[in-house]
């Protein structure tokens, strides 16, 4: 994904010394090097905030560690600034869930094992040339329950979303449920690596990009 502190350096870029009549221009490369410091040592902090929650469980009864994590988001949200473009291509991709407050895939993660099994990985996969959206929770070895949706780029980091069909499926049957709802998230930030939203209900989801590609 595309990180927007990155600032790729061209061997022309290299070769052109400013001149003491351009020291605006020659201090910037140090200020880009040190805002991209600056937001890695503080997307370290929330994912290690998160690192035993459990994608969430935890912090379900920790209302501390809520607000700890809570404000790690806002503050990281902060720095990289409402402008920052977070719903282009890059947005594309199987993301997997590290972290969330949304209280139905938490219950559906932690009630997993009263049908015999576990949850696997919890993913978001989007495609947003053809506006797909998938929430997609994998019960290993041959379960999921994924839902369909429609989406459209609304802003730079809004992304309004309309479910169309939802289906529980297992080795050898399908049952299908009705669509429920729309609404819209805000990707606050967006590199190659995690992807942070805040939704219209003010759940927030912590997402890395995955080692695969999830189809349906």
């Amino acid at each position: 994904m595309a990180s927007w502190f990155s600032v790729a350096a061209t061997p022309n870029s290299l070769m052109n010394f400013p001149s003491s009549n351009h020291k605006k221009s020659h201090k910037s490369p140090i200020q880009f090097s040190s805002l991209k410091s600056q937001s890695q040592s503080q997307k370290n902090h929330l994912l290690s905030l998160i690192s035993d929650q459990e994608r969430g469980l935890k912090t379900q009864s920790d209302p501390q560690k809520l607000s700890e994590i809570v404000q790690a988001i806002e503050d990281l949200a902060a720095f990289t600034g409402s402008e920052t473009v977070t719903t282009g291509s890059s947005l594309s991709g199987t993301w997997r869930l590290l972290w969330t407050t949304e209280k139905e895939q938490l219950y559906l993660i932690k009630n997993a094992p009263f049908l015999g099994t576990k949850a696997g990985d919890v993913l978001q996969v989007i495609d947003v040339e053809k506006k797909s959206l998938n929430n997609v929770i994998t019960f290993p070895p041959d379960g999921i329950f994924f839902v369909r949706s429609i989406i459209e780029v609304a802003s730079s980091q809004r992304v309004n979303f309309r479910f169309t069909s939802a289906v529980l499926r297992g080795k050898k049957w399908e049952f299908p449920l009705p669509p429920f709802g729309q609404g819209w998230f805000d990707t606050v930030y967006l590199d190659d690596e995690i992807r942070v939203v805040k939704d219209i209900r003010q759940d927030y989801l912590i997402v890395e990009r995955a080692p695969y590609t999830w189809k349906e």
